[in-house]
């Protein structure tokens, strides 16, 4: 690929002890086993007809396209945090419901669809509750937004950094800088090797961290164009309001992404790259190692396909070390 060209837009998730990357047609991850191997588990995209069309609109597919990513996403979680601590052939032997793996599971996938169902209404509604107990000292419309916001942002900036401080999620968070990392050296167009990939940045503009964080920001100047009195309508209207701020987020997310490279309105993009210093940790060259097998090998099955990529896997494990063995599951 020539330096003129634009790479195709490629992105990732970070999961327990491995990394997803996902391009137009498939997602691939890769994680680390028990026993220092590989282990591959691919999912195509599927869109229905429907969902199709309506990815091509404005607003309207930024909604659509989260959906889909976090159902691709949930399959991802549930392979890597059923296999990662099992060494190889004893997978039978674990017991499917078993509680710590269970709320390690949770914990994980609050991060990547934190904007969705439960914990998207804790973090619109929470802060208009604790906004209204400022409204004697601070009535007006414009406070009480900006006050709301505040208590939104605070909200979101200690759940993540306490979060953080479990060994689990610190890994967590080291994989998702790995997966910056190699996004990051693909787009410069640089070989694909450790080396090359440590020294890129570990943040993004296309992270779904800033994409959180626009919904804060958005959130407050979409708000000062409805009431926030009485206090049951600005609920509702809350509510109401959360598919339209994501919709509006995901534009301005695509937009930061596409002006990072114009030398003023780069900046745009920085605040989502501030909170990335806390979503993101430095990795360590075995993190990367398997970041960079995640994306190859996601390379390798738009190249050839799974079923002849399976084929190549099959011999390929018949002549290396058995600790390096590789298993594509789809």
């Amino acid at each position: 690929m020539s330096k003129s060209q634009t790479p195709p837009a490629y992105g990732g998730q970070a999961l327990i002890e491995g990394v997803m990357f996902g391009g137009k047609k498939d997602t691939v991850t890769a994680i680390r086993r028990k026993d220092d191997s590989i282990e591959y588990y691919h999912v195509p995209r599927e869109s229905h007809p429907v969902g199709a069309k309506l990815k091509k609109i404005p607003f309207i597919r930024g909604i659509v396209a989260l959906i889909e990513s976090a159902g691709n996403g949930s399959k991802h979680l549930t392979f890597a945090s059923d296999r990662y601590d099992v060494m190889p052939g004893e997978e039978a032997e674990v017991k499917e419901e078993e509680t710590s793996k269970l709320a390690m599971f949770l914990g994980v996938a609050a991060i990547g669809v934190l904007t969705f169902l439960f914990s998207k209404f804790i973090f619109t509604l929470v802060p208009v509750f604790l906004a209204e107990l400022f409204q004697p000292i601070a009535p007006g419309k414009t406070a009480q937004i900006i006050i709301e916001s505040l208590f939104k942002l605070m909200l979101l900036l200690t759940y993540i950094g306490l979060i953080s401080m479990t060994p689990l999620i610190k890994r967590v968070f080291q994989y998702h800088g790995a997966e910056h990392k190699v996004i990051n050296n693909y787009e410069n167009n640089l070989d694909m090797t450790v080396e090359n990939v440590q020294s890129q940045s570990r943040l993004h503009y296309r992270c779904g961290s800033s994409f959180i964080l626009f919904t804060v920001i958005v959130g407050m100047f979409i708000y000062f164009f409805v009431p926030t009195d009485p206090l049951w309508l600005r609920v509702v209207n809350r509510i109401l309001l959360i598919p339209v701020v994501l919709g509006v987020s995901f534009e301005v997310l695509q937009l930061t992404n596409a002006v990072r490279n114009v030398p003023v309105l780069r900046y745009l993009g920085y605040p989502g790259l501030w909170l990335q210093l806390l979503t993101t940790k430095e990795p360590d060259d075995q993190q990367v190692e398997v970041a960079i097998a995640s994306f190859e090998k996601l390379l390798e099955v738009e190249k050839y396909g799974v079923s002849v990529l399976n084929e190549k896997v099959a011999v390929e494990t018949e002549t290396v070390d058995e600790q390096k063995a590789m298993t594509i599951l789809s």
